[in-house]
Formats: C-alpha cells, structure tokens, sequence
C-alpha cells in the first residue's frame, strides 16, 4: 500500500447560502448530520485514513468554527487553523489553498471539501494508491450519479479506461460527479497568487487539456450535503447504514 498523505487542506471557509436557514448563525461546516458536524465527519476519516495534519480554512463565522476545532485537541488529524476571515471575501478552494501553503509540506497532499460524505471505508487509502505523480497533477475522488445522493447537478466528468477525466462540457449529462477530496502536489501551487478562484477552473482550463486529471470512483454511496433537504435524507441514508432505518 502507498504512503497516505501526511497532510490534508479541508475546505470550510464558504458562506453556505444553500444552507440557510440552518448557516445564519454557523458555518456549514458546524452542520450536524447523524450527531456530527460536517467538519467532523470529514477530519474523523482523514484520521481513520492516517492523515496526521488537517490545514482547515475559516472565514464565515470563523472564531466559532475555531472554537470547535480545539475540542478536538488530542485527537486525530492535529489541527492547523487558515484563517481567511480579515480578507474582503472567502478566497474560494483554489486561492485558500495558495493561501495556506505555508501550513503544507512538500509533495502529495490532499484537498477535501467538508460537505461531503462517503460509506467507503477504503477510499482515501485507494486514492493514495492509485496516484502517480509523474502521470497526473490531480487525482479526483468520483462518485457515480445513480450512486449519489443529495446531489442535482448533471455531473461532471466523462473517464477513460485508464481513468484520465473529460468534461461534460456542452453534453446534457456525464456520469461522474466529483465527491469532493482529490490528490495533487503541493508544488503545483506554492508559487502561485493567492487569488479567488476555484479549483475546478484549474482543473478545467490547465489540467484536462493536457490530459494530467485522473478520476478514481467511489465503492458505494455519496451523500453530498448542499442544502437542508439533502441533510435529511443523509441522516435517513447513514441510519440505515448502521442498521437502524
């Protein structure tokens, strides 16, 4: 098996308006789902993976998001504060990434969105195994469309049989949507401007083209939380997951 990354960059800094009411006095990423906030439901499978830094951003009621992480002190990942909530607006997943490399090492990292949850156990040790540097600036965690619950989008992403990524583009659908943690390399950012921009334009416009973004998909259900509806049928999917319908 392949080294997992020492580090990881989870994304909690957005404003979460598809949210509301439920982010008008949180971030989304103080959300409960199933007894746990999202946040936590993302660092406790970083942890289970072997992860041991999490970098987490914070702009949207920062000093409670800040808050809540130090209750987690002793427990796996040791947590690294970016606070963004000085700046005018969030930087987006791109720009908050840039703008917390000095908290990441050289090499492999991983990037993670916190709205996101998945019911394979294995998933983060399959991405750090199946990544090869030499052939991909990205390697994206997928989840199939009819696997995907929470989700209303029309996908993202076509793939190959060696798992390099195209874009929907103008097609009314693709099968594959991305589940929100990928592999890359800390490299590939460090001398860059910490601007607002998204990871996806890079993925787009800089990696597809040259063909360097790989897909690898999930083995089983993803529950993507982007607003209260969705919430609710996670709680219902994660109770019967455990048995308890």
């Amino acid at each position: 098996m392949a080294d997992i990354p020492s580090h990881a960059m989870v994304f909690a800094a957005g404003l979460g308006t598809r949210m509301r009411p439920l982010t008008l006095d949180r971030p989304k990423a103080l959300v409960e789902v199933d007894g746990r906030t999202l946040i936590d439901h993302m660092l406790d499978r970083l942890g289970e993976a072997g992860v041991g830094y999490a970098v987490v951003n914070a702009f949207h009621f920062a000093d409670k998001l800040v808050s809540h992480l130090a209750n987690r002190a002793g427990k796996s990942p040791t947590i690294i504060i970016s606070r963004e909530d000085a700046l005018p607006e969030p930087l987006e997943t791109e720009g908050g990434l840039i703008h917390a490399m000095a908290h990441l090492p050289e090499g492999p990292i991983l990037t993670c969105n916190a709205d996101a949850i998945w019911l394979d156990d294995h998933a983060i040790q399959r991405l750090a195994d199946a990544y090869d540097p030499a052939r991909m600036d990205g390697l994206l965690l997928l989840a199939r469309l009819d696997q995907s619950q929470g989700f209303d989008g029309p996908g993202d992403f076509f793939i190959d049989q060696d798992g390099r990524l195209t874009p929907r583009g103008s097609a009314p659908s693709a099968p594959y949507a991305y589940a929100g943690v990928q592999i890359t390399n800390a490299a590939l950012f460090r001398d860059k401007p910490a601007t607002k921009r998204s990871l996806a334009r890079t993925w787009f416009d800089d990696w597809c083209p040259k063909g360097r973004l790989f897909g690898l998909v999930l083995d089983g259900p993803w529950l993507h939380i982007g607003d209260p509806q969705a919430r609710l049928g996670a709680e219902q999917a994660l109770r019967e997951h455990r048995g308890l319908g």
